[in-house]
């Protein structure tokens, strides 16, 4: 989604424009999340650029998205520009952490070593 949003519209209260245009934004959120990824993908991720009026448009993560809208809102902006691009993610793989009984092994080793050495 690459949209330009009108904050103030004729014979409607400005509250209820905002709250119609992030009505629009979850909407399409859901939309793209319902959407099967393909068989090596993990996840939707998405990127997320946002602008005040005719300000040229900065990366945000997608939790901010909203908070920046009602900035926008509380500045009296006329508009605002959003772009949503959605892809597919892998997980990334956790790193190992080692248990105790690992690190008491690998100590309980060196020891044996140093005792090995000085004899």
């Amino acid at each position: 989604m690459k949209k330009t949003f009108k904050l103030q519209a004729e014979n409607k209260k400005p509250q209820r424009v905002v709250e119609s245009i992030k009505n629009e934004i979850r909407k399409y959120i859901k939309r793209e999340q319902r959407k099967s990824l393909s068989t090596d993908k993990h996840f939707w991720f998405f990127d997320c650029k946002f602008g005040k009026g005719d300000e040229t448009p900065v990366e945000i993560p997608l939790s901010h998205v909203i908070k920046s809208i009602d900035l926008s809102a509380a500045d009296n902006c006329e508009t605002f520009y959003l772009e949503i691009i959605a892809r597919e993610e892998l997980k990334k793989e956790k790193e190992k952490k080692q248990t105790l009984d690992e690190i008491s092994q690998e100590e309980s080793d060196e020891i044996q070593e140093i005792k090995e050495e000085d004899i």
